[in-house]
């Protein structure tokens, strides 16, 4: 396939860290252009001429060769170029991936591409139907796609906050208690928590629940009483691909569809609260560290 005009000159404005994507791309000088089609395995040496127009003009002669691998798919040069826009070598210097990846997947969606991302989070180049989506922290092997357009939630346009927890809990003052234990575990790992009832962003409150879960790396859920909220909210989570926390009072508390998982189970009696606390601590720390050698690796 030939990708449109508008895109070519969107990516070769990328590739130079150009006008509107000068800071979210890196700026590259005359050599940096050179070293970038060179890791790629690319011979093309800039020697002074104007950059911008310069790769406009060498992407104009590769999307005009025929990708005899997939004939659905920009040639093969072409899909090399895409996914080294992204590759975390990239972003050794700016930290900006998150957005680069966010403003890239929109310029494909209208050539029905997306990018997505294997085990060593490097990108792949895939065709797209309807929206995909993926917010999952933890990058694995992908062993089939799953693409979705729902009807009773709008997909946020925010990216994932690593550091952010959702707590899904009953909105009863006989949680409160609860909530700030949780909120102490999280302070004492770096990271912050936050309740649906504490956003209001929507007209309806499961938007915002869908927007904090959607923005989150790691849920806490509280099952205790049984809240049949919690359980929808903790479905979502999964569906996701997050990490879920369960806790609750009492095994009663679990059902069974859930009772595979590990439950972290507390009392609110004696030092109840202090034994929360300290596992939540446990676990945090546990799910901090394989987050960020995840996004290290990214």
């Amino acid at each position: 396939m030939k990708l449109k005009p508008i895109t070519i000159d969107n990516l070769a404005l990328m590739v130079c860290g150009d006008q509107e994507y000068k800071n979210i791309f890196p700026y590259r000088t005359s050599s940096g252009l050179t070293d970038f089609f060179r890791r790629v395995n690319l011979s093309y040496i800039h020697r002074g001429e104007s950059r911008r127009w310069w790769v406009r003009d060498i992407l104009d002669q590769l999307n005009g060769k025929e990708n005899t691998h997939d004939k659905r798919l920009p040639s093969k040069e072409m899909v090399k170029i895409i996914e080294q826009l992204v590759d975390p070598i990239e972003f050794l210097r700016t930290g900006r991936r998150d957005d680069s990846i966010l403003l890239i997947s929109k310029l494909l969606e209208n050539e029905g591409l997306a990018l997505n991302f294997d085990e060593h989070s490097k990108p792949k180049l895939i065709l797209s139907s309807g929206e995909f989506a993926s917010t999952a922290v933890e990058v694995r092997k992908t062993e089939r796609f799953i693409t979705f357009t729902p009807e009773v939630f709008r997909i946020p346009e925010g990216t994932i906050n690593i550091n952010q927890i959702a707590v899904m809990m009953p909105f009863s003052k006989d949680f409160d208690e609860v909530y700030v234990t949780i909120k102490e575990s999280c302070m004492s790992v770096d990271m912050t928590c936050h309740r649906a009832d504490e956003v209001w962003k929507e007209t309806a409150i499961i938007q915002d629940v869908f927007d904090l879960i959607f923005t989150s790396s790691i849920i806490i859920a509280d099952l205790s009483r049984k809240n049949p909220n919690v359980f929808y909210e903790m479905g979502i989570a999964h569906t996701l691909g997050k990490f879920v926390i369960p806790i609750a009072q009492s095994t009663d508390d679990i059902a069974f569809d859930v009772g595979h998982h590990r439950v972290l189970k507390y009392s609110l009696s004696g030092n109840g609260r202090t034994e929360l606390k300290n596992k939540l601590e446990s676990r945090l720390k546990t799910i901090k560290s394989k987050i960020q050698k995840k996004s290290q690796a990214a």
